[in-house]
Formats: structure tokens, sequence, C-alpha cells
């Protein structure tokens, strides 16, 4: 009998992925070439597995949002959730405690400080509304200064200039869909905009000042990350924008570093081949010099204090390496970090202090997240130590990269967990996991969900579907006026893949994830709902159209690029949005949502329970005040996955 219940579970899977496939029958998306993965190689390795974490323990290894140097290299000051809120701390840079800087509720990031090493500037919003001020704090100690006071407009991204007179930023007002660079005069506080942008989908920051502090370099794009430019600005606002890059069509191209005789930019472009590579641009001509060419996403970063490196960062399959540049021998050489995700930090400056130290971030799937400097020598150290006391790696399942053919043959990434001392007997409970975005990637890092899920018994796959980043601008946009068709394909493919490992029961898989996951796990629960024995949406959109009405402008400009505009394309609006499938839900759902979110508003998460409530649907919802786009204060992550457990422990197991 239980061999009938499996044959008939498999069959649930085979017959929801020929309906998607019937509306994706596409040829095969390009991507970068991966070796399928047979599925019997999955192996659970050979040892007892140890207790369930606590969850309230795994949220005892903390994390950091930002980070960057004091000029004089003696400091870094860090934005962590050292005491549960992600506050300000400066910790000695040769070792030793951290000292706080900073008291608040709300999250602080976006740091820069000032050149003479008195001011740590940073980005604070209220509640997780978005809406972002400036503020000062001493890096000696002291009380912070609101420095742009504006609730009407969102200032993010600063930079100081060379001389530390003044300071530049993205300026967005709350009721418009674009951003315009301005600059600060920092002892006045008076402000100059320094663009005026005439369309109502491009937006502008500022990547650095020039060495002389006579120009900004600011970058310009449209909303849907298609298009991009590189300008030159003047702080005084007097002279017109001049644009550096010229010619690109419908190309992406970025700043982010200029040499110290002002002659080369760092940039990132996907002009090479669709696909965003680092290089170094001549400001005077525009000429491209192409660093290192991989088949790989890779972006340009900073430049050293001497001027002879600059970072190239390579996401190769979600895993992230770091490379420097050597500009005199044109030669490549790979930082000798460990396998998982490592990039270059500083906030909004440079990753280099000026002895030429590197500052580092770096995790993994069974590592938390830490800060490292690197010398000249490539010798690390871990400036941080952010792992709870008594956190053992070996007691995580080590994460593996596999690959499976979707419907249409599109080779799909995707990370897999899976637990110690599993027989191969059909059993296991499994949780797909869809990230947010939907321009986004699921990468090789420290997840407090998938470590508690692993470790209670569950097998974690966490596919990068069509219309996720790190696989070129073709990949990227595969789910355009298709949201949850060939990318939802994508995941009840991924379920499929687990089953064929013989670890996995196919009737008891589940999904979960947030944002665009949330989008995901609604439309996967109604549209599949024979695959999926039960669902966790956390900030999911449930309705494009109410979206379209009371999401923030800019917000609305990025949704018109994804699925059109809600009158003309009607019909792509009705066939992407889950509400038009809710009613079929079958698994029990739990919706879990921020009640200050303006990206995917309260109301969202109450359609959703009032329409399967009126069906007599099995669904749960929790708000959490004071939150936003996700959860940030500690004791509501640690609620937000202890429910999540909870409800998958319930339906699952």
């Amino acid at each position: 009998m239980r061999k009938l219940r499996t044959l008939c579970a498999v069959g649930a899977l085979a017959l929801a992925s020929g309906l998607l496939a019937d509306r994706t029958a596409l040829a095969a998306v390009p991507g970068p070439a991966r070796p399928i993965t047979d599925p019997k190689s999955v192996v659970s390795a050979s040892k007892p597995a140890p207790p369930p974490a606590p969850v309230a323990a795994l949220f005892d290894n903390r994390a950091a949002l930002d980070a960057a140097w004091s000029p004089d290299g003696k400091w870094v000051v860090v934005s962590a959730n050292l005491s549960g809120r992600y506050n300000l701390w400066k910790y000695p840079a040769g070792g030793g405690e951290p000292v706080q800087l900073t008291k608040n509720d709300d999250r602080q990031s976006g740091l820069t400080i000032s050149p003479d090493g008195k001011w740590v500037v940073y980005q604070q919003d209220h509640g997780g509304d978005e809406m972002y001020d400036l503020y000062a704090v001493p890096l000696a100690g002291g009380e912070p200064v609101n420095l742009t006071q504006s609730a009407t407009v969102s200032e993010t991204n600063a930079v100081f200039s060379p001389d530390g007179r003044r300071l530049a930023f993205a300026a967005k007002p709350k009721t418009s869909p674009i951003s315009d660079v301005a600059v600060m005069d920092f002892a006045s506080r008076k402000v100059t905009q320094l663009t005026h942008e005439p369309t109502k989908d491009n937006r502008w920051a500022p990547a650095v000042f020039t060495p002389d502090g006579k120009g900004v370099i600011a970058n310009r794009g449209d909303v849907g990350s298609t298009t991009g430019s590189i300008w030159r600005l003047d702080p005084a606002g007097k002279a017109a924008p001049r644009q550096v890059t010229h010619g690109e069509g419908r190309v992406r191209i970025g700043a982010a570093d200029i040499s110290k005789d002002g002659k080369l930019l760092s940039i990132t472009s996907n002009a090479k081949g669709g696909r965003d590579q680092a290089g170094l641009m001549e400001v005077a001509t525009g000429t491209v010099k192409w660093l290192s060419p991989s088949p790989w996403e890779q972006r340009g970063g900073g430049f050293s204090p001497d001027g002879d490196r600059v970072i190239v960062t390579t996401d190769a399959d979600g895993r992230q390496d770091l490379s420097a540049y050597d500009l005199k021998t044109g030669k490549t050489a790979k930082l000798a970090l460990p396998p998982g995700f490592s990039f270059p930090a500083g906030g909004d400056d440079s990753p280099f202090a000026r002895d030429g130290r590197l500052l580092v971030g770096h995790d993994a799937s069974n590592t938390p997240f830490d800060y490292w400097t690197l010398d000249q020598a490539g010798r690390a150290k871990r400036l941080t130590h952010f792992a709870a006391p008594g956190f053992d790696p070996a007691h995580v399942p080590s994460s593996r990269i596999v690959h499976y053919r979707s419907a249409d043959g599109t080779v799909i990434s995707a990370i897999l967990m899976v637990p110690f001392g599993l027989k191969r007997d059909g059993s296991a409970p499994a949780v797909v996991t869809p990230h947010g975005g939907p321009a986004n990637q699921t990468t090789d890092r420290f997840s407090r969900q998938n470590v508690a899920l692993v470790s209670r018994g569950y097998v974690v796959i966490a596919p990068n579907p069509r219309g996720s980043t790190g696989y070129g601008q073709a990949f990227q946009d595969a789910n355009h006026k298709d949201l949850g068709g060939g990318d939802l394909t994508d995941e009840v493919y991924a379920a499929k893949f687990l089953v064929a490992t013989g670890y996995v029961n196919p009737k008891k898989i589940g999904i979960t994830g947030g944002s665009y996951g949330g989008f995901m796990t609604l439309m996967a629960v109604g549209k599949t709902p024979d695959v999926w024995a039960a669902g966790v949406s956390l900030y999911g959109i449930i309705n494009w159209y109410e979206m379209m009405k009371h999401e923030a402008a800019g917000l609305q400009a990025y949704q018109r690029t994804l699925i059109g505009d809600p009158v003309a394309d009607k019909a792509v609006y009705d066939a992407d949005s889950p509400m038009t499938y809710i009613k079929r839900t079958k698994a029990p759902l739990l919706i879990l949502q921020g009640e200050n979110d303006i990206r995917v508003p309260r109301g969202q998460a109450a359609e959703v329970v009032e329409t399967l409530k009126s069906v007599g649907a099995t669904v749960d919802v929790h708000y959490y005040p004071g939150e936003g786009h996700g959860f940030a204060k500690r004791e509501n992550q640690i609620d937000s996955l202890e429910r999540t457990i909870a409800w998958f422990d319930k339906y699952l197991k």
C-alpha cells in the first residue's frame, strides 16, 4: 500500500510538471555549461546526527550588514546585530573586543568614514519603512546627528570627498520612482542636487569622487537593471553632467572605483556576451580592457592604495571567490579563502586600508559569517567572531551544488543539503526554498533556516531557476512576463530531483520563501497543489493588481519591467498572479508578514488568508509590528523560524 501511495505521489509530480511544461514549451534557456548530477550520486553522510539545532542558539551566531575601515587602519566599524539590533560597533583592527557606537531599534548600514577619521556616516530608516536619513556619529564615541532630517526623501549610498568637505549621496523622494545624486557641504549641511532625471525609470547613485575632489563618478541605470551608463558630475553643481560611456545600447555598465591618478575606472559590464565581467575603463577614451574573462559573472572592485591591484569578484555557480588583478603584469591571482561566499567589504568606502590590507566578508553553508583581513602576503586573520560559543561546523552537513534539467531542457543549479544518517528508503521529508528577487540568486551562504531544517531531518534544496542572476542576461530575463510559469516549473523539477535521490518521500515535500520566494510559494501551492504537502510564505506577493495600487513608485516601475502594464498586459497579470490559482490550494499554508512592509503591503497577506478561509483551506497568519520587508529584530527572526519549523513538523512529519 505504501508503494502505491508513493507511485501516486510521483505521478502527481509528473502531472504537475507536465501541465507546467505545456505553458512553457520553449527551447532551453542558455547559461554556463554545467554537468547534470546523477540523483543517486547524492549521499547522506553515514555519521550520527547531532540533536536538532535550537533556533534561539542559531541566532546566537550573529550577523552583519556592513563594515568600513577607519582611515588610519586602526579600526573597522561594523553594522552588526550583537545586541539583537543592527547597530554600529568599533572593532580594533589588530584584534580585541568591540565598542558599541550606536544604540537604536532601527537598522543602520551604508557606512562611510570621513578622511580625517572623526565621523562615521550611515543610513537608518524607521521601522522598516525604507525611508532613510543620513546620520553621523563620532568615531571616538558620542551622540549621533541626523544630517538630513527629511521625512519625504530617502538618502542612501553616501561617499565622502577626499578632503572630507563634501558628502555625495543618492536622494529619492518618497513619491518618485527614481533617485538623483546630491552633494552636502558637511560643515553647513547645505545640499545641492547634481542630477535631475527627466524619465520615470532611471536611477542615479554616486560611486566615488575623483582623486582631486573636482568630480563625482556616478552610475545611472534603469529600474529593471537592463541598461546603465557612467557619468562625471560637478560637485559644485555648476557644470552639466558629462557622460563617460557612450554607444552601449541596451548594455549594463557601472563603475566601482577610480585609480589614484584618476585615469582608470574599475567597472562591471555585460557588454561582453551578455554576462557581467570585470574591466578597466580609460576615463579619457572610454576604452575597456577586460581583466580575467570567465564563463561566470564577475564584478570589478576597489583599487589597492598603491594603484597596482584591483579586486575582481567571481560568482561561480553560487560560490563566490576573490582575485587580485595586477595592473603591472596583467596577471590575476586568486585570493586564498575557503570555499563558500566571499566578498570585498568596506561599506561605501574602499575595501583596502591605507597599508594595503583587504577587508573581506566570508561564510559558507556550514560556517557562520565573519569579517577577515588579508595582508599583502595573502595571510588571513579573522576580525570578528560572530559564531555562537560551541558552534561546530562539523555538526552541519556540507552543501553540494547540483544540476538538473527542467521540463524544456534548461539546466538549473541548486544548493542541496542532506541530513546525516538518512536511509535511502524514500521516507525523508524535504523542503524546497525559492529565493527572493526574482533577479537574485541563492548562494552558498550560512542560512539559519536551512541549518535548522537539515538538523531536524529535512532534505533542503535551494534552486536558482530561470530569472536568477549569476547565469547571464538571457537566463535572468527568461521569466519576464512569465512569473510563476517557467520558474515554477524549475522549482517543481527540484522536487522531482529530490524524489529521484531515493531519500525523499514525494508526499512530504514543503516549500517556503520570502518576498518573490513567498510569491513562488503561493503560486506553487495554488498552481501545482498536488506537489506540496505544506507551505510557508514570508511577505509574498498574491495579487499584482493590488501591488501596483499600493506599492512605492520605484517598485511600480520595477514591476512594469517584469510583467508590463496592468491594463495592456491584463492576460499576463492574470496568469502571473497567485490569486488566480489560490483557491485550488490543498497544502496547509502559513503566512508571516511585517506590518510596515512597503514592498509587499500587509493587505497582500490579509487577502491570502481571507481567500483561503472562504474555501475552507488550512491557513494561519502572523504579523510582526515594527518590521518591514524582512525581519530585522532578533526576537522576530527567532519567532518566524520557530513558527516555520513547527508548521513543517506538524504537516510533513
